[in-house]
């Protein structure tokens, strides 16, 4: 098992580097940068010396070298933690991204944790009492899931919650807790916006987790290894639980490399319809300006979560389900 370990992390490390030029080759290909685009706007306002001030600017943050000179500088700041200079800010991008992370964080957990809680009682449901009238009503709630689009629901639910409930719409705390510090009263208005992104980018991955559990246990359910657990006379609850169930939660397991990535950058479009201040406008806004090394920070953390995702998916595969060998190459 150490063995394993060793290897999948010793292959982790030409995988993100491999990641690295591939996100540095993507923001370079626009032509121009985020300076020219300030160069032709000061310009088209009769400003003097704006080259001048471009120029020095690329020479220092080295805009001004090669691309395999400029790859090698950015990633060596990657390794020390500095993620380099956001343009469009005027700040470091540690700074910028620092709240932006954790906010983006605190909702993806949210949402994860409301998916997970919902989907597994009414997938096991629906399994379990095939085509009852519950199973029709649950998967017909399940298809209506699907089929609404987020941003939609996103409108519809920022309403409501203004009407019935008084809440401010839009954003993840009231307006005067914006750029406060953490308080008592910060973290309770939190929590009283929190609830509505989570409803609204939740629904669908809730109703595809459904349909997913419910397909899964229904064939592990069929299998001759369970009718054989109940003709034994295998309480129900345990032989549903001891296997049929584990089976049924190898692609959920597998997803675990879809989790990390999700739980930081959140729905992008839904984040823009409510105004959260989440990663996705921000890295749709550096992209738009060009603010390379803003851009490419947000692509790179993602991407080495998805890498450990992946590798902590593996290893839960291994515990949960038997068959699963990690040398069965060399069994045979």
């Amino acid at each position: 098992m150490f063995a394993y370990l060793a290897r999948r992390v010793l292959v982790m490390i030409p995988t993100l580097l491999a990641i690295s030029a591939i996100v540095f080759t993507i923001i370079q290909l626009p032509p121009g940068d985020f300076l020219t685009t300030q160069i032709a706007e000061l310009e088209a306002q009769g400003e003097r010396g704006a080259a001048e001030r471009a120029q020095a600017l690329r020479a220092q943050y080295h805009l001004d070298k090669t691309p395999v000179e400029r790859y090698g500088i950015w990633l060596i700041g990657l390794l020390q933690g500095d993620l380099g200079w956001s343009f469009e800010y005027d700040l470091p991008v540690n700074a910028v991204i620092g709240d932006r992370l954790l906010l983006s964080f605190v909702v993806g957990f949210a949402t994860v944790l409301f998916t997970y809680i919902v989907a597994f009682p009414i997938g096991i449901y629906s399994a379990t009492r095939q085509y009852s009238w519950g199973d029709y009503g649950l998967t017909l709630l399940g298809f209506l899931g699907l089929a609404t689009p987020s941003f939609l629901l996103a409108l519809v639910m920022l309403y409501l919650a203004n009407v019935w409930f008084g809440t401010a719409i839009g954003g993840l705390m009231d307006p005067e807790y914006v750029d406060q510090p953490m308080s008592w009263g910060k973290f309770l208005s939190v929590l009283e916006h929190l609830w509505i992104p989570v409803l609204v980018i939740g629904t669908s991955g809730t109703a595809a987790m459904i349909r997913r559990l419910r397909a899964n246990l229904l064939d592990e359910l069929q299998k001759q290894y369970v009718t054989t657990a109940r003709a034994k006379g295998l309480p129900p609850g345990r032989a549903l639980m001891k296997y049929p169930l584990r089976m049924a939660l190898n692609p959920f397991i597998a997803d675990i490399g879809d989790l990390l990535p999700q739980m930081i950058s959140g729905a992008a479009i839904v984040s823009v319809v409510m105004s959260l201040p989440t990663n996705g406008p921000m890295l749709l806004s550096a992209l738009r300006s060009q603010d390379m090394f803003l851009a490419g920070s947000f692509l790179m953390i993602e991407a080495t979560l998805i890498v450990i995702g992946v590798f902590l998916s593996d290893l839960a595969l291994a515990a949960l389900d038997p068959r699963i060998r990690l040398h069965g190459g060399a069994d045979k």
